[in-house]
């Protein structure tokens, strides 16, 4: 099994972004000279625009995915809402800036004031583990879009803010700098469509699976880990290169960063992969490199550093509450490579 055979080719979506990015670029022109110019090309983990005093302001929007499937079928949707803030907020802080302001769209075929609140709920949380405000949104009910009463899609738009002299955009990142990754909570909010076709093919939603401790269902549904306070610490207060949130496309989206530099990435020295993972690789007989370029295998944020400034990052994070460890190093070499495999 592969994610594309599970209906998402990962290289043709890439190919898609890449095309619609030069066609919206011609966008840029029309606020040349004035307050919201473009600094940087899309294509990194936010839209960067200029304020004209010295700040910049990040912006970026993302979804919960399909693991919104999972919710209508455990019928509990009081932690999508944290994926959602989760997605957006981790994105921003890849390019240096601080999370302000969070807007949520929900889209539903049939209003359920239930589900409404306790999406709510959700997004409450997550905006206070991410320091943001939420100040507005919008719920829409379409019943001819979505293909059931059942329906539902939850969407966030968020910004973020900093002084154009401290973006993180990977041009700083050198040869042997060491990558410090951070322990995901789990699958997070990615790959959902290829997990979910290969484990409820094997157990029920609800059965409890020895190896995980818990069902299938509450695994899945397990929160998005949100980074934002111990990565802005990070940046303030010690010396970081570049900064890589780990979700669709999985470690090959280090190539974002290391793409300014022309400079590659070698894993080797990768946690041990937890058992939601080992199970979906097993039961579905997928390869490394599919695994490595679709799930998170641990791993749900990754810091580019100088080796002196390892240890404190480590220990940085460690006082957070976040497991920290030495994964790898910057190499000259292009390319992404988890244990001598190019994943990008």
């Amino acid at each position: 099994m592969t994610y594309a055979k599970a209906g998402v080719d990962v290289s043709q979506v890439r190919k898609s972004h890449e095309a619609l990015a030069r066609r919206l670029e011609s966008t840029f022109k029309t606020r040349k000279g004035k307050v919201g110019y473009p600094v940087f090309p899309i294509g990194h983990y936010a839209g960067l625009v200029d304020l004209n005093d010295g700040r910049v302001l990040s912006l970026h929007t993302d979804s919960v995915g399909t693991k919104i499937i999972v919710a209508q079928m455990m019928r509990k949707y009081d932690t999508i809402g944290i994926d959602c803030v989760a997605m957006c907020a981790n994105d921003l802080i890849c390019t240096g800036a601080e999370p302000i302001s969070f807007l949520d769209y929900l889209a539903m075929a049939k209003h359920d004031r239930h589900i409404v609140e306790e999406i709510a709920v959700g997004l409450v949380e997550g905006a206070k583990q991410a320091g943001m405000a939420i100040v507005g949104g919008e719920t829409a009910v379409v019943p001819d879009l979505l293909s059931n009463d059942a329906g539902l899609d939850l969407v966030g738009m968020a910004a973020g803010i900093g002084r154009e002299e401290d973006l993180m955009l990977g041009d700083e990142i050198r040869k042997g700098d060491a990558l410090v990754g951070i322990a995901s909570s789990g699958i997070h909010s990615n790959g959902l469509t290829l997990a979910r076709k290969i484990l409820l093919r094997e157990y029920k939603l609800r059965e409890n699976v020895q190896k995980l401790g818990r069902s299938v269902g509450q695994e899945l549904l397990e929160p998005t880990r949100i980074y934002v306070k111990p990565v802005l610490e990070a940046t303030r207060k010690l010396e970081v290169h570049g900064l890589a949130h780990i979700t669709g496309g999985a470690f090959a989206k280090l190539d974002r960063i290391m793409g300014r530099t022309r400079q590659g990435a070698n894993i080797d020295r990768l946690p041990s992969t937890p058992g939601i993972f080992r199970i979906i690789q097993k039961k579905g007989r997928i390869s490394d490199r599919e695994m490595y370029r679709t799930f998170n295998m641990g791993v749900g944020f990754v810091l580019v550093c100088p080796q002196r400034t390892e240890d404190a990052v480590i220990r940085l994070f460690t006082r957070h509450g976040h497991n920290a460890f030495r994964l790898g190093q910057v190499e000259k070499e292009r390319g992404i490579r988890v244990n001598n495999r190019v994943v990008n």
